[in-house]
C-alpha cells in the first residue's frame, strides 16, 4: 500500500511500480526526481520526450538530496543512499543493477 504523499511520476509510466515505455523489467521500478524540474520521471528518455526543457545533472554536492523513488512503496532515498542499495532500504524491493551505467544522465560523477 502506497502512501497518500507519494510523489507523482510524469512521463508515459506504464504502471504503478514507475516502469516506463523505455525500461519495464522486473527491476526497473525507480523514478528520478530531475535537477532542472524538481519532477520524478522513470527515466531519463521519458524526460527528454515530455519535459519541454534539456535535463540537467545533480551536482555531486547535492547528492545528499532525496531524488529517487521507490515504485514498490514510494520511499524517497537520496542519491547516497540509492548509489549503495541494490534494494529499497524500505521494503526490499530490487533494484536494477543496470542503471548503474546510465548513471551520467542523473548526476555528476566526479568533482563538480
Amino acid at each position: 500500500m502506497t502512501s497518500p504523499e507519494r510523489p507523482r511520476v510524469l512521463g508515459p509510466v506504464v504502471d504503478d511500480m514507475t516502469s516506463c515505455v523505455h525500461y519495464q523489467g522486473a527491476t526497473d521500478i525507480v523514478a528520478i526526481r530531475f535537477a532542472c524540474c524538481g519532477e520524478y520521471y522513470p527515466c531519463h528518455l521519458c524526460h527528454e520526450e515530455t519535459a519541454g526543457h534539456p535535463a540537467q545533472q545533480w551536482a555531486t554536492d547535492q547528492h545528499d538530496r532525496e531524488a529517487i523513488l521507490c515504485g514498490a512503496c514510494g520511499h524517497e532515498l537520496t542519491i547516497t543512499e540509492y548509489f549503495a542499495a541494490t534494494a529499497c532500504p524500505q521494503c526490499a524491493a530490487l533494484f536494477n543493477e543496470g542503471c548503474e551505467l546510465h548513471r551520467e544522465h542523473y548526476f555528476q560523477l566526479g568533482p563538480g
